[in-house]
């Protein structure tokens, strides 16, 4: 019931912008909730439009630091793909966000050309959409290519994307908690999104996504390991990356989308250096056992489903089960994409969206996510989680 409802959930939010680009091209999807003569002339309105000129801008860093980024290539010689074994060992791209100094390094471009048309396919968006590889690509990250690093060290957090979805869809959540003090890993699982561009250049579809019998906590499981190799990686000593002294390894947590808020869980119960984890509208593969996760865990998740006694049925499971410091907390207006990048470019390419406008879902995002590290991993409190905050009256506390 748990795995039925999660990848009904899941086919229904990576289908959003293929949704949104039939809407923008014959105007159906619309008829549950506009009179037929409404969709009619919205169908005659968006054939008659122009082309449209996308151009992309995710919201500026609030901490006091810039983003510096990196893009780093790794390869676990242990482990074969566990999607395409004939590919070899599991290869892995991980964008590094990191406190820079200001003024220092080189806009960063938001995808590789290949990365970007790999979006394009899978999501088919129309040539009328305005969206193209290269003003994707070129989408406004607000993170700086090569940037001068802050000294001093800084907690670590790994963020895992939702099924189907490529790392960048996080960037926005990385690059303002590295302008408020931490090391970011944004992992893209290779073979399980729209493409990775990988070391030797090439950005490999998609193996999983159209698999109707796909096993959730299968995927889920695979991506701990991606991420405790990540780990390994940058903490062990490594040349992995050429900033990893930046790093606190004491100090790492891990924050998931979807099927990727079901990774950090299953990476906290395999890996313990994981101190503090959060589930961003995901479904736990599967839901933790008591005792299994005694560390303290934040599950933010839209209204609509994951209330208490809510649709998804995992986090009422999961919510006794965790043993340490947690909050459940549910935004009202949100929908799947709110907590990611999505909604926001969606709404900049024309293409209508949640009622929760896409700057309010990024913001919520941002300050919940890094009010919750500052005080798991750096000790410092936050009156933000104590309760309901006239600033933020989207936000739920269901417990």
């Amino acid at each position: 019931m748990n795995t039925t409802s999660h990848r009904k959930r899941r086919i229904s939010a990576v289908a959003i912008l293929g949704l949104a680009a039939s809407m923008a091209a014959t105007g159906t999807g619309l008829a549950a909730t506009t009179p037929p003569s409404a969709v009619h002339a919205t169908a005659a309105t968006a054939a008659a439009a122009p082309p449209r000129s996308f151009q992309g801008t995710l919201p500026a860093p609030t901490g006091p630091y810039a983003a510096g980024e990196d893009v780093i290539h790794l390869t676990d010689a242990s482990r074969p793909d566990p999607w395409v074994p004939s590919s070899g060992p599991r290869q892995l791209t991980v964008t590094m966000v990191y406190p820079a100094v200001p003024g220092t390094g080189n806009p960063a471009p938001y995808t590789t050309l290949a990365e970007a048309a790999g979006i394009i396919q899978r999501r088919k968006l129309p040539t009328g959409s305005g969206i193209t590889p290269q003003n994707l690509s070129g989408v406004t990250t607000h993170a700086f290519d090569g940037a001068r690093p802050q000294r001093g060290k800084y907690p670590l957090v790994v963020l895992s994307p939702a099924a189907e979805n490529p790392r960048m869809m996080l960037t926005s959540l990385a690059t303002d908690l590295a302008s408020h003090g931490y090391v970011v890993a944004l992992v893209g699982h290779t073979y399980e999104d729209s493409g990775e561009t990988l070391a030797n250049g090439r950005t490999p579809p998609c193996a999983i996504c159209d698999d109707p019998t796909l096993d959730f906590d299968s995927v889920a499981a695979g991506r701990a390991l991606d991420v405790s190799f990540v780990i390994d990686q940058l903490t062990h000593g490594s040349t992995a990356w050429r900033l990893a002294h930046l790093i606190d390894k004491h100090e790492i947590g891990m924050a998931g989308h979807s099927i990727g808020g079901a990774a950090a869980a299953a990476t906290m119960i395999a890996d313990p250096r994981i101190r503090a984890g959060v589930n961003m509208d995901g479904s736990f593969h599967p839901a933790p056992l008591p005792g299994r996760i005694n560390r303290p865990f934040l599950m933010l998740g839209t209204a609509e489903n994951h209330p208490v006694d809510g649709h998804d049925t995992t986090w009422g499971q999961a919510w006794p089960a965790l043993g340490g410091y947690k909050k459940w907390l549910t935004v009202a207006g949100a929908d799947h994409f709110s907590f990611a990048d999505q909604d926001l470019l969606l709404a900049e390419a024309g293409f209508p969206t949640s009622p929760l406008s896409p700057e309010r879902g990024v913001m919520i995002t941002r300050e919940y996510v890094t009010a919750f590290f500052d005080q798991t991993l750096k000790g410092i409190h936050s009156p933000l989680l104590d309760g309901p905050s006239p600033n933020n009256p989207e936000v739920l506390f269901q417990s």
